[in-house]
């Protein structure tokens, strides 16, 4: 009887020491696959509009409205009497979520040129939100409240509505149809 329990405990011992031979090993390749990186800037609604556009340009107009939202929020937070505690989190996070939106809704015109889809109409509604968003986040620059705690947030978003301005601008080029020439 006691010659088992030995060899229980003994081989209890064993499996123990191999395991946290193992444990380190273990830890390290887990962490070695990536994960899937989830778009945390839209709120499941969202996410759940975006996934049910079929269309390239039904996309983009949501990424337009979702952009919008949020620097109206962000507008709504800097200009409030009674300030959040992480206020400076809110902000960027705000900022963040708008650049997201731009950006994809830029990467679904590459998307569209892809497809061979019609995106006119859409590219229209995104020039023109594009150029508006462009005049407010400037302005902000130029001398919004509180710019140091966003700066360099501010500055990413700016880039990002200017490189969107561009895609469209190269989208609109690639897309024009040639001109028809009359029989004469």
């Amino acid at each position: 009887m006691r010659s088992t329990i030995a060899s229980i405990l003994t081989a209890a011992t064993l499996l123990l020491a191999f395991t946290a031979k193992l444990a380190p090993w273990a830890a390290h390749a887990s962490s070695a696959v990536p994960t899937p990186q989830l778009r945390d800037y839209l709120s499941d609604e969202e996410a759940d509009k975006i996934r049910d556009a079929r269309e390239p340009a039904e996309r983009i107009k949501l990424y337009m409205t979702f952009a919008e939202d949020r620097l109206n929020k962000f507008d709504y937070e800097l200009h409030r009497n009674v300030q959040e505690r992480r206020r400076d989190e809110i902000l960027n996070g705000l900022l963040n979520g708008y650049s997201g939106c731009v950006d994809d809704a830029a990467d679904q015109i590459a998307l569209a040129i892809d497809k061979h889809a019609d995106i006119h109409e859409a590219l229209k509604l995104m020039r023109a939100k594009d150029t508006q968003f462009l005049e407010i986040l400037l302005k902000y620059d130029k001398d919004g409240p509180e710019l140091d705690t966003y700066r360099e947030t501010l500055e990413d978003a700016i880039d990002g509505t200017k490189d969107a301005l561009s895609d469209i601008d190269e989208a609109q080029k690639e897309s024009q149809a040639p001109p028809v020439r009359r029989k004469q």
